[in-house]
């Protein structure tokens, strides 16, 4: 017998040697015709023109994931009522044991449907800043799904609220099946909808011409077997929409079709496998893309294309395409630069990447809310509001592009496991930013901005507020990584993310999945460390509680005994660095294991100790209340008003000058 995994490649081979050679059962072109490359194109290794006519290209015949899904898709966009209407044939291998009586498909668009939303009383109709603009809502509906029997299911859908019980979400609908599905077997549904795009906030919608369509489609949620992120038994993985979650689904192959209005230019996942044809002031173009677990476009009139082929030791030939708001047209060299130094470092750092395109999308300025967000093969930057941005251009392209690597090709649970995404790719960006542009991060200032520090395996939507979840799921896990590279070194941290990132391509992981990596590279157990940082949601805190001093004489010279108190207060690590300042400007440091609650320091010096600091030079980079770091041995009353304020005047400057 044919394991389920195995069977699914072959039925996925099977089928695509059925669509090279006589094209779909719905009527779909031949991908023999669809993939044919066009005469004359450009390799990767000829120069191209800065502004250039959108290459063609055909599909590799590597597999590289297990290919649960696959989507043929037809969209036409209805520029005059910025609605979708499309047709879908869906198929998925099953790739588990147990038999299935019901699929649940995802319809996102439904968060925008009414303030009654679960993604809407979270949100509160915002999103990273942007608002839910007046009249602004969207929802999609499906207007047929039938089986390839020709059997309805329009009425067995049912809408399911398994987070929240909010009967009024509609983003997760559960279809029951007229005839079950076996394990390794496939099912394919014919599916016809309508998406009445929203005006854009949050990641999808229009803003005047330009559209953003980001979990546009009715999408197959994900049926984990057992074992997969420490999965017991086998079944759904189900969840809706919420205000501060992202998504997660199988990889699969997408075929899609999309017809806009012959001015427009169109921006999407995988490469164009044939020229755009034009008819009746029309224009349709064909998009395909595999090992990928979403599919999304953009489309304007008025974008700038450019195209430059690029390469690299560990990246064997990608073509960035970069579609600008006209705005940003005199900054294409910026967005390329910062695309090829990221693509290159994290090749080499995470693996190659291992896609033929790259694409860039820059929003006009009222369509930032499709701004700053990645898909597989595709990323928007912030929208196009300054003519002359400063580093966060490139810091935005320089973070969303790592997302192809933890988000697009390792795929955790965004819904559940938010960090091994945001964080990882965080801490990717904050390397890069330093080694290219020698921008740092403040650390001590972010640290101190974490005042309710929450476990990383969290799921996105329980942390309470946006703020919480980003100061957990991106800074706080940004922090843990880097406070272990702090521990085990550089070298070792590079093994530790390197050998993570090449096992879990494609594989969805956990967090324990890292964790084991994490203890495979050093040789050590971490249990300790992840059960306060990662699953126990604790921060340090180390306090410089007492300093006493007292004279003595010893062999008729005069002597001064220092007793200082410290505890640790938050969660353990190690070393704790201690300074000790006397009052001649002599100092000592000593190290402390930080591990028990509290310990004693006696020092025996001419002079009286003046002041003692626990991490003085900010190292303990999960320290987030440095207020009682440091202690005097004797304050003024004036001078300690003085030195108070001081600091007072320091943080209000450092907290000023953030962005975010």
């Amino acid at each position: 017998m044919i394991a389920p995994q195995k069977r699914t490649k072959i039925i996925t081979l099977f089928a695509a040697a059925l669509l090279v050679l006589g094209g779909s059962l719905w009527g779909l072109p031949k991908l023999s015709d669809s993939l044919a490359p066009e005469k004359g194109k450009p390799s990767i290794s000829e120069p191209i023109p800065p502004l250039v006519k959108e290459s063609v290209q055909k599909p590799s015949a590597q597999i590289l994931s297990q290919r649960v899904t696959e989507y043929h898709m037809d969209v036409k966009l209805d520029e005059n009522t910025n609605t979708l209407i499309g047709t879908e044939t869906m198929s998925w291998t099953h790739p588990g044991q147990k038999t299935v009586n019901e699929i649940y498909l995802h319809l996102y668009a439904n968060a925008f449907e009414s303030p009654d939303s679960t993604f809407m009383k979270e949100s509160g109709g915002k999103l990273r800043g942007d608002t839910m603009p007046k009249d602004g809502w969207g929802s999609i509906a499906l207007t047929e799904l039938r089986t390839t029997d020709g059997i309805s299911l329009l009425h067995r859908i049912q809408y399911v609220q398994p987070d929240d019980g909010n009967v009024q979400d509609k983003t997760l609908a559960k279809i029951r099946l007229p005839h079950p599905v076996q394990g390794g077997d496939t099912l394919t549904l014919r599916i016809r909808f309508e998406l009445k795009l929203p005006k854009v906030f949050a990641r999808m919608g229009t803003a005047g011409d330009f559209v953003m369509a980001g979990q546009w489609f009715p999408k197959m949620s994900v049926y984990e077997p057992a074992g997969t992120r420490g999965r017991n038994e086998e079944g759904w993985n189900l969840h809706q929409y919420h205000g501060s979650s992202e998504f997660y689904s199988d990889f699969g192959i997408y075929s899609v079709r999309i017809n806009v209005p012959d001015n427009y230019i169109v921006a999407a996942t995988g490469f164009p496998t044939r020229s755009a044809a034009v008819k009746d002031g029309r224009k349709t173009y064909q998009f395909y893309a595999d090992d990928v677990h979403d599919f999304a476009w953009s489309a304007s009139p008025n974008f700038i294309y450019a195209e430059e082929p690029f390469a690299s030791n560990d990246v064997p030939g990608v073509r960035i395409k970069l579609y600008l708001d006209p705005k940003h047209k005199d900054l294409k060299d910026r967005y390329f630069y910062a695309a090829k130094v990221a693509l290159a470092d994290y090749s080499k750092s995470y693996g190659p990447y291992p896609y033929s395109t790259l694409s860039i999308v820059v929003p006009p300025a009222d369509g930032n809310g499709a701004g700053g967000m990645e898909y597989p093969t595709l990323i928007t930057a912030f929208g196009a509001a300054n003519p002359s941005p400063g580093y966060d251009l490139e810091r935005t392209v320089i973070h969303e592009i790592g997302h192809q690597y933890f988000y697009g090709m390792i795929a955790s649970n965004e819904f559940e496991e938010p960090w091994l995404d945001e964080a990882f790719t965080s801490y990717a960006e904050d390397k890069l930013m330093g080694k290219e542009y020698g921008i740092a991060s403040n650390l001590t200032i972010q640290a101190s901005m974490i005042t309710k520090p929450q476990p990383l395996n969290q799921d996105a939507w329980k942390y309470g507020s946006s703020r919480v979840y980003a100061l957990n799921a991106y800074t706080r896990g940004k922090l843990v990584l880097l406070d272990m590279e702090r521990q085990i070194g550089s070298k070792q941290m590079n093994k530790v993310m390197k050998t993570y990132a090449l096992k879990f391509r494609f594989k969805h992981p956990a967090t324990t999945d890292f964790q084991q990596v994490v203890e495979q590279v050093t040789g050590q157990s971490w249990s300790d460390y992840f059960d306060q940082y990662v699953y126990g949601g604790k921060m340090s805190d180390y306090s410089v509680d007492r300093i006493s001093v007292s004279k003595f004489t010893h062999n008729g010279e005069t002597l001064y005994e220092s007793m200082v108190d410290i505890s640790r207060k938050g969660a353990d690590t190690t070393p704790v660095p201690i300074l000790f300042t006397f009052s001649d400007g002599h100092s000592v440091r000593k190290d402390w294991d930080g591990k028990t609650r509290s310990t004693r320091f006696k020092l025996q010096y001419k002079e009286p100790l003046s002041w003692a600091m626990a991490d003085p030079a900010y190292s303990l980079l999960l320290e987030n209340k440095h207020i009682n770091n440091y202690l005097k041995t004797e304050v003024e009353p004036e001078i300690g008003f003085r030195w108070n304020l001081s600091i007072t005047k320091l943080l209000e400057t450092v907290l000023g000058s953030l962005s975010w």
